[in-house]
């Protein structure tokens, strides 16, 4: 089992909070790490064989850290002023990197192939004004662990996108997937491989690479039905974890585990219930036994046994985006 020391927690409007001793205390880090005051931070995402080099998207752009969070620099880059809802980095070729912007900014899709020095913007579509939200924001973005080319992008509230080419063209899913309030999507390597777009009361598979959908049918697999966030366990390609609540921001959630790709589910004893949906999971390829899970306000739960049991951590947070770790 692998030590567990650096910790780090995005939240909405008190930056990233940092714990080096596996959470027995905590840190936010400030303008004297190179991180703006009160940051907004929407995304955490560790570099794939580096996960010392970690990025953070926040309302004013992407930062960077070299040195697991201590200290953050903010890219200047075409990202700089918009707020940075979703990352994804590729896990064959790190050097490949996608981000998504949104509320309040235009949502916009761009990329780098240079470790996330440069970024470009990518032609995908998206409307300009959504139900609900008002500006669309990109709330998730997969890069297909297999082939690499194939990038899918969810959307809320304008649907779900997906390039067959590493970005260069994108077309647009309809009908298929009824709801275009999507909160988040993955691909999991199977067998067989699946595509899982989660939206706001429901998620999706495909196993044709999006030609067909098909719905889990959440009111009879969930015990609740506001589904957020989605993790495929490294090294265990037909394990999703997905975190679901009562509604946003809930009374209630729970942690979701399926072990066949998402044809059938169960879900994960806690601790502590909850005091809001369950709202984010994260795994880290050093030891995918190590599970992070955090609810929209501010419980952290950690499992070591690959979420069979879980310890809720003392520190409570503001409102939780993201969790990553680091090992030593």
């Amino acid at each position: 089992m692998t030590e567990v020391k650096t910790i780090l927690v995005g939240t909405v409007g008190q930056g990233v909070i940092r714990s080096a001793d596996g959470g027995e205390s905590w840190r936010r880090a400030g303008i004297d790490s190179g991180l703006h005051s009160d940051a907004l931070v929407r995304c955490l995402a560790s570099k794939p064989g580096r996960p010392e080099v970690v990025f953070a998207g926040t309302d004013k752009g992407l930062y960077r850290s070299e040195d697991a969070g201590q200290k953050w620099q903010l890219i200047d880059s075409p990202l700089g002023g918009n707020a940075v809802w979703a990352l994804a980095i590729d896990s064959q070729n790190p050097d490949v990197m996608f981000a998504g912007t949104g509320t309040p900014n235009p949502a916009a899709l761009f990329r780098s192939t240079d470790g996330g020095a440069k970024w470009e913007k990518r032609p995908m579509v998206v409307a300009a004004e959504c139900p609900n939200v008002g500006v669309p924001r990109i709330t998730g973005i997969a890069i297909d662990p297999d082939t690499h080319k194939d990038v899918w992008v969810g959307l809320e509230v304008d649907g779900v996108r997906h390039s067959p080419d590493g970005g260069e063209t994108w077309e647009t899913i309809n009908g298929a997937i009824p709801n275009l309030d999507v909160h988040n999507v993955a691909v999991a390597g199977g067998p067989p491989k699946t595509v899982v777009v989660v939206v706001n009361n429901d998620v999706f598979t495909s196993t044709d690479n999006g030609a067909n959908w098909k719905s889990v049918g959440i009111k009879e697999a969930f015990p609740y039905t506001y589904p957020r966030g989605i993790m495929v366990q490294p090294g265990q390609p037909d394990t999703i974890f997905v975190t679901i609540g009562d509604s946003t921001p809930g009374r209630i959630g729970t942690v979701m585990r399926s072990k066949d790709t998402g044809k059938t589910w169960e879900s994960l004893s806690l601790p502590v219930e909850p005091n809001t949906a369950m709202w984010v999971v994260n795994i880290q390829p050093s030891d995918p036994n190590v599970v992070f899970a955090g609810s929209r306000y501010g419980y952290l739960y950690r499992s070591e046994d690959g979420g069979d049991s879980w310890i809720k951590l003392w520190r409570e947070f503001s409102e939780i985006s993201s969790v990553v770790w680091v090992p030593e």
